[in-house]
């Protein structure tokens, strides 16, 4: 932490993160979504905004973005992060938005929970064997996502939940008589930023873990659904997830991961299943890649591959 006096400031509207740094006789320095805010870069924001009057707060983060070259690692602008930093700085003073022109609909606050689907529920009992093949199936952007979802919802102790940012879904199914049946539900989702026992782990540098935080895949859920007893099974379907989830990231993400990493709640759950990939203590993780340590705590450009 730099030398400085940390200042909470409490101002009557909704929280949006940040910290503000006062060091003897320096001006403040803002951070956000660890970005370093001077006073030159305010400057050169006010200047931005007076240039283009008529620019709407939208127009403003984009040109913001293209003149830092503040982008994602996918070359992507950061326009929604640029935004939540021009409002922060407007509600404390250092800044003047034009107003807001129009407040688009958030889906998320609208969305329909998923309805429920019929699949077979006989129960499925016997041993790992009589079931072989289990094809793993990534339905993110398929005919078959309302499936998972309608699944999640009606069998998983949370439900479903909308992910965002990167994400894939899995259907686990099994061959039985010459039939197929969804036994299983996975989704992966992006790593949490921080995580003591994960990065202590690894070893990275902040700036490392900062450019490289996207190669590590976050287990959010696993369900097994409920008429499935299948001895082992749980751990089969990890262990195949192990041979799909880099190549199944990079192939919509246009990267690949070289971690995966899950918790669980141990009030509830053993997590026996993820017993032989456990490597990092309160955390559960499962490298990807030999090369994980070597891959993730370069800070330079990462190796795919």
């Amino acid at each position: 932490m730099a030398a400085g006096e940390r200042i909470k400031i409490h101002r009557p509207y909704p929280y949006v993160p940040f910290q503000l740094w006062h060091t003897d006789d320096r001006m403040p320095e803002w951070k956000y979504r660890g970005r370093t805010v001077a006073p030159e870069d305010i400057e050169f924001i006010g200047t931005l905004i007076k240039e283009h009057p008529g620019a709407s707060r939208r127009a403003l983060s984009v040109k913001l973005c293209e003149a830092w070259q503040w982008k994602q690692a996918n070359g992507a602008l950061r326009d929604m992060v640029c935004r939540g930093l021009l409002l922060m700085l407007h509600r404390a003073g250092q800044i003047e938005l034009p107003q807001v022109r129009y407040t688009p609909p958030n889906p998320l606050l609208r969305r329909e929970q998923p309805q429920p689907m019929l699949v077979d529920m006989t129960p499925l009992t016997g041993v790992l064997g009589e079931i072989r093949p289990i094809t793993l199936q990534q339905v993110r952007k398929t005919a078959d996502e309302p499936l998972f979802n309608s699944l999640m919802e009606q069998h998983h102790y949370l439900g479903y939940e909308q992910p965002v940012g990167e994400h894939l879904k899995y259907l686990a199914w099994a061959t039985q008589t010459g039939k197929s049946r969804p036994i299983a539900c996975l989704a992966w989702s992006s790593a949490p930023r921080h995580l003591g026992s994960r990065d202590r782990y690894i070893g990275w540098s902040a700036a490392a873990r900062r450019r490289n935080i996207r190669f590590i895949a976050y287990n959010t859920r696993f369900l097994i659904l409920p008429w499935v007893r299948i001895p082992h099974l749980a751990s089969h379907i990890l262990g195949r997830m192990t041979s799909v989830l880099s190549g199944d990231w990079e192939q919509l993400y246009e990267h690949p991961v070289y971690f995966a990493e899950t918790f669980i709640d141990p009030d509830r759950f053993r997590g026996t299943c993820y017993t032989p990939n456990r490597s990092i203590k309160e955390v559960l993780g499962l490298a990807l890649t030999r090369r994980f340590r070597e891959l993730l705590c370069h800070a330079g450009a990462a190796e795919y591959g």
